[in-house]
């Protein structure tokens, strides 16, 4: 029986020619490799091997002085790459959300305390650090290749970039905003009553974590957000400015 077109399926003879080239094309890898298989051995040999030139005591030494340079040297580094000036060395960064910043309460209030850009976005505990740096590496490559290098790039892309951090900060449970916001030293009799009874309500009770009623705290919504379950700032604009008008005030 033949298919659409007067073709039948592969005959016998086609299955064993491709079978034939693919277990050429094996040997031929495996030929190839054959000098790297043959050295195999002899770096194993030297690996195990006791030292014939050097004692135990200069090689733990120098071990341990290596580990002490090789540490000191990466945990600098990873530091250098966690402070506010590192983040907003990129133009992208430093006229696009970092001047957005600058207008909120985290950025310049009464106490004279102030959140920079790793507070918010780096956890603070060195495992999760580790984690959260490797998973920002990619944006190298949209540096790279340019992926918000106009202010019309980044536009465009704002709601995906807020979505990925939003998403992040929910599953962790808002992990950088209780790095300095504890629920358990709230005194809530301090509060307005809205954020008294939203606190109470929610928060206290597990039910919400900071990032589903805070989005933008610290820079602008991108059109198509949600905040406090009501539609975006487009359909909401009242709403959604007394909320922030209230989150942001020094006075609260």
């Amino acid at each position: 029986m033949t298919v659409s077109g007067g073709q039948g399926p592969p005959q016998g003879s086609a299955l064993q020619e491709l079978g034939r080239r693919m277990r050429e094309r094996v040997r031929g890898l495996w030929d190839r490799t054959a000098w790297l298989r043959g050295k195999l051995p002899d770096y194993w040999h030297i690996l195990v091997s006791p030292s014939k030139t050097l004692s135990l005591g200069f090689l733990t030494i120098g071990g341990f002085l290596a580990g002490i340079l090789f540490w000191g040297g990466f945990n600098t580094a990873l530091e250098a790459t966690n402070t506010e000036a590192f983040c907003v060395s990129c133009h992208e960064m430093r006229d696009n959300v970092f001047q957005e910043l600058k207008s909120t309460i985290h950025y310049s209030n009464r106490s004279g305390v102030r959140a920079t850009c790793p507070d918010c976005h780096v956890p603070h505990n060195w495992t999760q650090k580790i984690g959260r740096k490797i998973q920002a590496s990619k944006e190298v490559w949209g540096k790279i290749f340019g992926s918000i290098s106009t202010r019309e790039k980044f536009l465009d892309m704002r709601f995906e970039l807020a979505s990925h951090e939003w998403e992040r900060l929910k599953a962790n449970d808002s992990l950088e905003c209780r790095n300095c916001h504890s629920a358990e030293s709230m005194d809530i009799s301090k509060q307005s009553q809205r954020a008294a009874n939203a606190h109470q309500s929610f928060l206290f009770a597990g039910q919400k974590t900071c990032i589903d009623c805070h989005k933008g705290i610290a820079h602008r919504l991108p059109k198509g957000a949600y905040d406090f379950g009501l539609a975006h700032e487009a359909s909401h604009g009242k709403e959604f400015r007394a909320l922030r008008a209230f989150i942001e005030s020094p006075e609260k």
